[in-house]
């Protein structure tokens, strides 16, 4: 049951994400949440923000940011780094992450998403269809309704990490 929060990939940093290999292995279009995962909230796009929708550009990866926030914060977000973008998306309802990907002109095979929430940006890609990406919060400070969803959030990422020891040792024994 906890298995639909489970992330395809865990990482520190939406920064820290292999995009170039990706390309290359098929993916076309990434969907970003903004809030946490590329700046801390509320936060202006960064130096390291732009360069890295520079990048995508570079190598003909499309973007969308997909969130649930009004469209004065995502827009202007998206105004700096240069993309496309969804306010209010209703995340996790499926239908936003749908409409980035008819945005981006990818598919659920072609498109992969990075998030630094369980219950709306996880649960929302993997409803869709989507690899998902799991980031550790930029910063500790957050809205209330936000911290409170952490506490459940720890609990799985426990069941989570304790769901790949098991794979990873199954699959030791499998070589042996």
């Amino acid at each position: 049951m906890l298995e639909q929060f489970y992330p395809r990939l865990y990482v520190r940093s939406a920064y820290g994400i292999p995009y170039r290999e990706l390309y290359e292995k098929g993916i076309r279009g990434v969907i970003f949440d903004v809030d946490n995962t590329l700046v801390p909230h509320d936060a202006p796009a960064d130096k390291r923000a732009v360069k890295l929708f520079e990048e995508f550009r570079a190598m003909g990866m499309e973007t969308c940011l997909l969130s649930n926030n009004r469209e004065p914060r995502v827009a202007a977000f998206a105004g700096a780094v240069g993309t496309k973008y969804i306010y209010k998306a209703g995340k996790p309802s499926v239908k936003g992450y749908a409409k980035a990907m008819e945005v981006m002109g990818t598919n659920r095979d072609t498109t992969i998403f990075v998030g630094d929430q369980l219950f709306t940006d996880v649960w929302g890609a993997n409803r869709a269809g989507i690899v998902s990406f799991l980031t550790e919060p930029i910063d500790p400070k957050e809205e209330i309704q936000i911290v409170l969803k952490r506490y459940p959030e720890k609990l799985i990422l426990w069941f989570y990490r304790r769901s790949l020891r098991g794979r990873r040792q199954k699959a030791g024994r499998k070589e042996s």
